[in-house]
């Protein structure tokens, strides 16, 4: 029994990257990728999110250290932001966060989220920026 609950907490700590940055930044990189949007709107969501649950974590560090299920609470959370079935973190920043930025005027000097390229130019001029051209090497 002794190293069942080794292996099951080694995977546990494991589970938590993979959930919350190697899974979304995979997707998020298929996600620039694509000419579909709605991805696009679902990794920007969830960074935005994670972040925001980062910040927040390290603020209230020494409250959370003090609940004992608050990491494994954390890890179904961003599990749900993260599947594609839910789409939880379009879900939350559509229904609670948009409210709070549009309530206190972050995006006033923005357009909506609908408008943008409508043929996709700044997405391939951010992948070009990224991704040099062939024959272009960095001078190190």
């Amino acid at each position: 029994m002794g190293r069942f609950w080794t292996l099951l907490s080694n995977l546990h700590s494991i589970a938590g990257p993979v959930v919350m940055l190697l899974y979304p930044l995979y997707a998020s990189v298929i996600a620039i990728e694509s000419p579909a949007k709605d991805d696009d709107e679902q990794w920007l969501a969830y960074w935005i999110l994670y972040s925001l649950l980062t910040l927040t974590e390290m603020v209230l560090q020494s409250v959370l250290e003090w609940i004992p299920i608050w990491y494994s609470v954390k890890l179904l959370f961003m599990a749900w932001l993260v599947l594609p079935q839910f789409r939880g973190a379009a879900f939350i920043y559509e229904r609670f966060v948009r409210e709070q930025i549009k309530k206190y005027g972050i995006l006033r000097d923005h357009q909506d989220h609908h408008s943008g390229s409508p043929n996709g130019k700044g997405k391939k001029k951010f992948v070009q920026f990224i991704v040099p051209k062939k024959g272009e090497q960095e001078a190190y």
